[in-house]
């Protein structure tokens, strides 16, 4: 997708030369576009009753004269730009089957900035986006190639920079929602990473991909015993973008790599268990900022660390009331073996000691409980620590990728006491989001920590079953801020 900001012309908006002319109206304030032609057409439709200045409104007009490009009302809740970015996505569906190679956007009636144009690249790029991998037959979505923001002269430049940067988001949501949308034959642990190797390649990653014997000989006792009961092959995956000085700490982001669960010896009910190919949606979201990251290209290091792996039932599978011992030498007895996610982890918890970090983020499809807690909206954001709490609460009001500050009171250690090993894999079902972070907490005292659980918002089910590709927006944009981007 080729995105411009083009400098509005100087006989207004008519001039522009483009196949379509997106103007979003904000419902309140001024509706003005500063264009005689466009104005004079947008009263008329108040007047007479063909569109209202309401979010969600639209109107097609096929020929404004005067005004070279066919012109669509689109009406959004305000000027913000997530209002903005909202009547963007209405306004490319009213396009939908019209031949549109070039189309312009303009905002009328309040000012632009770079997050508005942040918003029109993602926007965009997620419009376009459509599952076809093993559905050959799906129709494809017809998607403008060029797009311009069309804005004074003097904000083209920071305009093209959020345009950009958008982009590389917006591929990398794509990115995201494709790697966890593809089933659990296609998308394996081989696969994923195969698919690191290659990203190393097109990106400039340092790239390594570990086997079971060398997790074995790292002692990783705990990523083992989940991937015990399957005959796919588990990968311990690790990429390393080296964009500021060697010395840097860098920025670790670990991602659940599950690419099905069975739930184990310890088996899910039959009903949506389908669903379970998207437990992979932590992991899913740490390649899509992987790759957002190299394309901008920021002035960080960031580490990411995937391991990947089944959860099955077989005669080798791990029991409840099995012990393992971690990487750290901490030892765990597993209640559930449906509480997989938490065990793989830990031990990814404990390599990424050995990159000294700045700070480590994991982002996992951890538990129902969270979903329970927050629904389909928030994230639930898990830190010990409220400087990088806080930080990454920004980003996520950036993105538009919201998140939710959880407690993790050490009253809740209580629920994960054992008789028989250092601690078990899980508690009582009250507070379950919050249990499995204080788990996960017991790994992690090397370094500032925070842990996202995405449960809720990686994926949706039902009708319109498939990835969102979140919260890659929130893990860039806090990466870009490490960088001095925010």
């Amino acid at each position: 997708m080729d995105f411009q900001a083009l400098a509005t012309p100087a006989g207004g908006l008519g001039g522009v030369a483009a196949d379509a002319l997106l103007v979003v109206l904000p419902a309140e304030g001024q509706a003005s576009t500063g264009d005689k032609a466009i104005d004079g057409a947008v009263a008329a439709a108040l007047k007479s009753g063909d569109f209202e200045r309401k979010a969600g409104r639209q109107l097609y007009l096929h020929r404004v004269e005067g005004v070279k490009a066919r012109v669509l009302l689109a009406s959004a809740k305000d000027g913000s730009a997530k209002a903005f970015r909202a009547a963007v996505v209405q306004g490319l569906g009213a396009l939908k089957g019209r031949a549109v190679r070039h189309l312009a956007v303009a905002l009328a009636g309040a000012p632009l900035s770079a997050a508005h144009a942040e918003a029109l690249a993602v926007a965009v790029e997620g419009a376009g986006y459509s599952y076809t991998h093993t559905k050959p037959s799906a129709e494809t979505v017809a998607m403008p190639t060029k797009v311009s923001l069309v804005a004074d002269k003097a904000q083209t430049a920071e305009l093209r920079a959020g345009l950009a940067q958008g982009a590389a988001i917006g591929a990398g949501v794509n990115l995201a929602r494709e790697y966890a949308n593809r089933p659990a034959n296609v998308c394996t642990p081989t696969f994923l990473g195969d698919e690191a190797k290659r990203m190393g390649r097109e990106f400039g990653f340092q790239v390594q991909v570990l086997d079971r014997k060398a997790v074995e000989k790292l002692g990783m006792g705990s990523f083992l015993s989940v991937a015990r009961g399957s005959e796919e092959p588990l990968r311990f995956i690790v990429m390393q973008y080296n964009g500021a000085a060697k010395k840097a700490a860098p920025v670790v982001l670990v991602g659940k790599g599950i690419t099905f669960d069975t739930g184990g010896i310890s088996l899910k009910p039959a009903p949506e268990m389908d669903e379970m190919k998207f437990d992979m949606g932590g992991a899913a979201s740490v390649f899509g900022t992987m790759r957002a990251i190299g394309q901008i290209k920021p002035k960080v290091n960031v580490v990411a660390i995937v391991p990947a792996c089944e959860n099955m039932p077989s005669g080798i599978a791990t029991k409840p009331g099995d012990v393992v011992t971690s990487m750290s030498g901490q030892t765990i007895e597993i209640l559930n073996t449906d509480a997989e996610g938490r065990l793989i982890l830990c031990d990814a918890l404990t390599y990424a000691e050995r990159f000294k970090p700045a700070a480590v983020v994991d982002i996992a499809t951890l538990t129902g409980a969270c979903v329970i807690a927050l629904g389909n909206h928030h994230a639930g954001l898990f830190s010990p620590d409220d400087a990088l709490a806080d930080e990454l609460l920004a980003a996520s009001r950036r993105a538009e990728d919201p998140a939710w500050r959880m407690p993790l009171d050490e009253e809740y250690d209580e629920a994960l006491k054992s008789n028989f090993a250092d601690m078990a894999n899980v508690g009582s079902r009250a507070g379950g989001s919050i249990t499995a972070a204080k788990f996960l907490q017991r790994f992690t005292k090397a370094y500032p920590w925070a842990h996202l659980d995405v449960a809720g918002v990686a994926y949706r089910g039902g009708a319109n079953k498939g990835a969102t590709g979140r919260p890659v927006g929130l893990l860039t944009h806090f990466v870009l801020a490490r960088a001095g981007r925010g």
